[in-house]
């Protein structure tokens, strides 16, 4: 069994970007900055057989890279907060790509989560602070509810093996997957 997850690696220049949101945010625990990601489907803990099966369905995936952008923060966890995100401007190209990895990682006999793709990246994982800080987290990111990034261009999945410790996990490249490049406007 392998605890994995397929997603998107993020170029240095919005990983700073990110790393600035995360500072102006009162977050009680960040996300190390080298971890930061986009999920596209976590695949759970996967037995090898099927994670085999999913890595040649996702070398066989014919799909265009395309630009994408980030826009907004928010928090998971309603009232009490336990995650802060920056979140992903529309991008039907993304949801496109999303649910053929998925349905590729069903097939395979993965066991995907049934909860809805929301695009996100993870800024900070924590126990839901007190009243107060709870109210400044809100605060602060309603804020940065301006916050937008300069496009990128996606060219590649990744697959991860994701290892859990005290510490928070830390992440192993097990696979990329370059995407059709996009012809010249």
């Amino acid at each position: 069994m392998i605890r994995a997850f397929l997603g998107l690696d993020l170029p240095p220049a919005l990983r700073g970007a990110l790393q600035v949101q995360q500072f102006l945010l009162p977050l009680p625990r960040k996300v190390e900055p080298e971890t930061l990601h986009l999920t596209l489907v976590f695949l759970g803990d996967c037995p090898d057989p099927a994670l085999d099966i999913a890595h040649e369905g996702f070398e066989t995936l014919r799909v265009q890279s395309f630009p994408l952008s980030l826009q907004g923060l928010g928090l998971f966890g309603k009232d009490k907060p336990r995650a802060a995100w920056a979140g992903v401007a529309p991008s039907p190209d993304l949801l496109h790509l999303q649910t053929k990895v998925e349905t590729i990682a069903r097939r395979a006999g993965c066991p995907i989560e049934t909860r809805k793709f929301v695009p996100h990246i993870t800024l900070g994982r924590f126990p839901p602070p007190p009243p107060p800080d709870a109210m400044r987290l809100e605060r602060a990111v309603a804020l940065g509810q301006g916050f937008r990034s300069d496009p990128w261009e996606v060219t590649e999945l990744t697959l991860w093996q994701s290892h859990l410790s005290a510490k928070g996990p830390h992440y192993q490249v097990l696979a990329r997957y370059p995407l059709t490049p996009r012809p010249p406007a």
